[in-house]
């Protein structure tokens, strides 16, 4: 069995010790069998560039940090995640190939 988890961290540095804390080995390598996807930073405002890719405006991040999961064998948010759990409205950006977000998220 298989669930979709898309989470807002604080930071990116939150988001990394949760990930962590589901198992690395030795080298800092994953040793669970979920599939994450560090989305990065909430963009809060899109920047803008003109016809030759020059910037008339920076995009405005938010500090939040956004990832998405794919859970293996678990059918509950791991210990300390749920509260970082978000469902988006309507069809979300990012999704796993061939995996229905609607019909698998945690």
């Amino acid at each position: 069995m298989i669930k979709v988890g898309k989470y807002i961290f604080d930071s990116d540095e939150q988001a990394e010790t949760k990930i962590k804390g589901l198992g690395v080995d030795e080298d800092n390598n994953p040793n669970h069998n979920h599939a994450i996807v560090r989305l990065g930073h909430e963009v809060l405002e899109e920047g803008e560039t003109d016809a030759e890719g020059n910037v008339i405006k920076d995009t405005v991040l938010s500090e939040k940090y956004l990832i998405d999961v794919v859970w293996n064998g678990i059918e509950e948010h791991p210990y300390g995640w749920k509260s970082y759990a978000v469902t988006p409205s309507g069809e979300p950006l990012h999704n796993f190939y061939g995996i229905d977000y609607l019909e698998n998220k945690m």
